[in-house]
């Protein structure tokens, strides 16, 4: 195939992603122009399998030989691809962090594309799980190329990058999902289909919020290491700030150390995170202080009031708004009490967050205070029903009266034209 056709192919593939296609363009043009390792690529047809005219390097004009070394300037394939003038061609496994970290490990160099970026990825790396098995020889485990492909590699802000958020669970599943790939490392292959079903998995992957945590977030990027029994509460607290200085404070701080019990996900989960409800506290068979509680101990009984007091709280609201929606649907004046049950839902946060707290006397004190704000949104929403009904009343004996008098008047009509008569 002609190169010229190639290239017309390529630059016509990239009118589908606006804004960069001139920018490619240019560069395609003055690589084939001047990289014969590129123009003999496209000759033979012999182009990377992954090769995608997207990768970022590409576009900021880095060749073959910008990371497999040679003499793009020769044609001659012995002289460009001649290891006294740097060729590499492709790396061992092993080394690929350092062949990477040739540019992205130089401040000076990344500065240049990206003044404020991160260039101790590969430093991070070697702390990681991942790093340390390949440093004692298990070339099974993800290096760079891994995540982030090798020759079709856009920005991560770019949604078909592999670690754009939505897709970050998908790429991490090629590996930790597969049973075969995973056999000897004694880890479950299923984290993809809990997460999945998880309540930050179901923003992330049906929902498309890309601000929901995604592998990454609890386990790292570079340096990805599953966080430790004192880490747990603090990983989960980077997006639950509330709830972990609640812990943090809370009778149940020290026991759960002291027990090895990992904070947050001894009662939430870890891949598989429910969404939360009020009957996880409680004595019901849905609670989870069951689990380590036996009836009439301390937990037990502490558990039992906090639930009692979300109960009544969560009572009050669904009364108000239920009165509120009476309101509404009636076409009565809802400002105020739409104002104070935004102000009670707002309380109702905060008392389920003080659950974290496991003391009952500030869940009750913190629930009556929404109680009362309830109460004052159901007292004006039933004056305004009365008000509604009182109108109502009130046009019904009107009309009568209008009735009646008009009923009258007709009568009285009738009696003046047979008089004239």
């Amino acid at each position: 195939m002609k190169i010229s056709l190639i290239v017309s192919m390529i630059l016509a593939g990239m009118l589908l992603y606006p804004g960069t296609t001139i920018v490619q363009a240019e560069i395609t043009d003055q690589l084939v122009a001047e990289d014969n390792c590129v123009s003999c690529h496209l000759e033979m047809e012999i182009l990377p399998a992954d090769f995608q005219k997207y990768d970022i390097h590409l576009q900021r004009g880095l060749s073959c030989a910008g990371c497999h070394g040679g003499d793009p300037s020769s044609d001659d394939p012995e002289e460009s691809m001649d290891p006294k003038k740097g060729f590499i061609g492709k790396p061992a496994l092993k080394d690929i962090p350092q062949f990477c970290g040739k540019c992205h490990s130089n401040i000076d160099f990344m500065r240049t594309y990206r003044p404020r970026i991160a260039t101790d990825q590969v430093q991070q790396y070697y702390t990681s799980i991942h790093g340390k098995k390949l440093k004692s020889g298990d070339t099974k485990v993800a290096e760079c190329v891994s995540c982030h492909t090798a020759h079709a590699i856009p920005s991560g802000k770019d949604g078909r990058s592999t670690v754009y958020p939505l897709n970050i669970p998908s790429m991490c599943d090629k590996c930790h999902g597969d049973s075969e790939h995973m056999k000897g490392y004694k880890i479950p292959t299923n984290q993809f289909e809990k997460y999945a079903r998880s309540v930050h998995g179901i923003n992330l992957l049906e929902n498309k919020d890309i601000g929901a945590p995604a592998c990454n977030d609890c386990h790292g990027n570079h340096g990805a290491t599953p966080p430790g029994i004192e880490s747990v509460s603090h990983v989960c607290g980077g997006c639950h700030v509330n709830n972990l200085d609640y812990f943090k404070e809370s009778p149940m701080s020290e026991p759960y150390v002291d027990l090895e019990i990992h904070a947050c996900e001894q009662c939430h989960g870890y891949h598989e995170v429910s969404k939360t409800s009020d009957e996880m506290f409680g004595v019901s068979e849905k609670s989870v202080c069951n689990e380590c509680h036996t009836e009439a101990d301390a937990g037990y009984i502490a558990a039992q009031k906090i639930h009692t007091s979300l109960s009544n709280f969560v009572s009050a609201y669904d009364s108000a708004e239920a009165q509120l929606r009476e309101v509404q649907k009636k076409g009565m004046d809802d400002v105020e009490v739409l104002f104070l049950l935004k102000e009670a839902h707002q309380v109702l946060i905060h008392t389920r967050t003080l659950t974290h707290t496991f003391t009952p006397s500030k869940v009750e004190e913190k629930s009556q205070e929404g109680i009362e704000k309830s109460r004052q949104a159901l007292e004006i929403a039933s004056l305004e029903i009365e008000d509604y009904y009182f109108r109502r009343r009130g046009f019904g004996i009107a009309t009568l009266f209008i009735t009646v008098l008009v009923i009258a008047l007709f009568f009285r009509i009738r009696s003046m034209d047979k008089e004239e008569k």
